[in-house]
């Protein structure tokens, strides 16, 4: 993978236009959305033109369950992850749900999907709520260090969000700037303690575009503070760094998009996503090709993890899988 910047498309095939760009050699992964999305078919042959053009590209979907799942039509309907707090299996569940997930995406052409959530459900953020496993620390922290094993049974990568945890602000950041007003100690104590116990696990992790004023003036994915002495030094998280998406209003503090996948790289995410916005991803692509940013070991690393697709339904652990997700009614 030769590149820092990941980018969308509008469509459901390439244009002329998506070619161009994907051939440029700072772009270094593709994210699908909804609108990109009819049905597993289409999906596989999408990702393979991808791949005719750019074979070393990283492909993402946002695949967590509940509400935030782009692959709908005639796949799993996953539940929230908070339905699995209260089960008496939920270890289990957690981990088939995780597997069935990483299954299906995998078996579509896709490398990996933006999950799991390891904020914390304070019942405060709209924007978190059900996607959060629990409100108690050392609890969400299992469920998540489940689903993650298996997600890596399948041969996917998990990525952790949003560092150090956007359960507490109430603002929605793709819409506002949210604000954490807690002290260092409180968010080590608690909305850290996940990130803290899965950071060997983690094969990546996504900050938030929040700010915590009490550690920085900057939201999360802009600070040195954090990505840099706390998430790497403190944490000892050697993964990748995905930025969340730069086109959000959250992160609309640092400037224009030029300036804002600069700040980030700067900061220490190994990858900025600009998404929803094709003049904002030109912008950063060339202020990427203005810098002449180097790809990072742990990003050089993602791309080398083997992940194999498969014709997953005719395998006898899909079936029993969704046996067990079906009789604990999680699916349908």
């Amino acid at each position: 993978m030769h590149g820092s910047l990941m980018l969308d498309i509008a469509g459901t095939w390439l244009t002329a236009e998506d070619r161009h760009l994907l051939r440029q050699p700072e772009v270094g992964g593709l994210i699908l959305f909804a609108r990109n999305i009819e049905n597993p078919r289409q999906v596989l042959a999408l990702c393979r033109a991808i791949r005719a053009v750019r074979p070393d590209i990283l492909l993402a979907v946002d695949q967590e369950g509940g509400r935030v799942q782009r692959l709908r039509n005639e796949f799993v309907r996953l539940p929230a992850m908070r339905e699995f707090a209260t089960r008496a299996d939920a270890l289990e569940l957690a981990e088939t749900c995780g597997w069935v997930m990483a299954t299906e995406v995998l078996g579509v052409g896709l490398d990996i999907s933006f999950a799991p959530v390891l904020d914390l459900d304070y019942q405060r953020s709209a924007v978190v709520g059900s996607r959060a496993f629990e409100g108690e620390p050392q609890r969400a922290a299992e469920l998540a260090g489940a689903f993650i094993r298996g997600m890596h049974s399948a041969g996917m990568a998990a990525t952790g969000k949003h560092f150090p945890g956007h359960g507490w602000a109430e603002a929605d950041s793709h819409v506002a700037i949210p604000v954490d007003v807690r002290s260092l100690d409180e968010l080590r104590a608690r909305d850290m303690l996940p990130f803290r116990q899965l950071a060997r696990e983690l094969d990546a992790v996504m900050p938030a575009h929040v700010i915590y004023p009490q550690v920085d003036d900057k939201p999360a994915g802009f600070s040195r503070r954090w990505l840099q002495d706390i998430l790497r030094g403190e944490l000892g998280f050697h993964g990748v760094i995905f930025s969340d998406d730069l086109s959000m209003a959250g992160a609309h503090v640092v400037g224009d998009a030029a300036s804002r996948i600069e700040a980030a790289l700067m900061a220490g995410c190994d990858m900025g996503l600009v998404c929803n916005d094709r003049g904002a991803a030109e912008l950063a692509l060339s202020a990427l090709q203005r810098l002449g940013v180097q790809p990072s070991p742990a990003l050089i690393k993602m791309q080398a993890r083997e992940v194999c697709s498969m014709e997953y339904k005719q395998n006898p652990r899909w079936r029993a899988s969704l046996a067990v997700l079906k009789s604990a009614e999680l699916i349908a």
